[in-house]
């Protein structure tokens, strides 16, 4: 880790694990180097430094584009490895990006529901995960996340002092989709964006709060 993502990544771990009493389960299922995609549900501002706290090793995640207007927080965000994209997520430059930095072997937080969930359940899944795990060929890792959106969820502006918890599943490699999306036409390309979102979702959806 670089110095500047360090010194964030250790406060964020001594306030998730005191005021919000953080339990990481199965960590270890990460990969320790190389290019990962690490998918999880999405309830909740402080789910990003959630996801990246568990392991020991550099995350990358997602920012928009606007707070790299602001020349301070735009040297933390780079030092952070943030990647910037535009308001709804999907953009190709983001896209463009996000590619980039897993073919640099960096492990990527990603949210396939796109947004944080208004109720506290699981949103449906947008194809935008599944095509960036054909395209790259990186390893899936599902997360899970509990108590965040209790903790803070929309329309909260300081967390309240619930119990967080993270648990990451067997890493995903889509062998056969990967392979046939090479030569198969673009609507069958189409459909196995989705068949991968939605195996990703399915995978997350399974993941229970207690380690095995």
């Amino acid at each position: 880790m670089n110095f500047v993502y360090w010194l964030g990544w250790s406060f964020f771990r001594v306030f998730y694990a005191t005021y919000l009493r953080h339990r990481a389960f199965n960590p270890e299922r990460v990969p320790k180097t190389g290019a990962v995609i690490l998918a999880s549900n999405h309830a909740s501002i402080l789910d990003p430094p959630l996801v990246g706290i568990g392991l020991n090793r550099e995350c990358t995640f997602l920012a928009r584009e606007t707070l790299f207007n602001l020349a301070p927080i735009r040297w933390l965000l780079t030092r952070w490895q943030a990647i910037p994209i535009d308001r709804d997520g999907s953009g190709a430059a983001g896209m463009k990006r996000i590619l980039a930095a897993l073919e640099k072997g960096r492990a990527v937080i990603l949210f396939p529901e796109g947004t944080r969930t208004r109720d506290g359940q699981l949103q449906s899944v947008r194809s935008g995960i599944g095509l960036l795990a054909i395209k790259s060929q990186a390893p899936v890792v599902p997360v899970r996340v509990w108590g965040t959106f209790e903790a803070m969820g929309r329309g909260v502006h300081f967390p309240k002092p619930k119990r967080v918890m993270a648990k990451y599943g067997e890493p995903m490699l889509f062998t056969e989709l990967r392979a046939e999306s090479k030569n198969c036409s673009k609507d069958r390309l189409k459909e196995i964006y989705q068949q991968v979102s939605s195996e990703i979702l399915a995978a997350i959806t399974k993941l229970e709060a207690k380690p095995d």
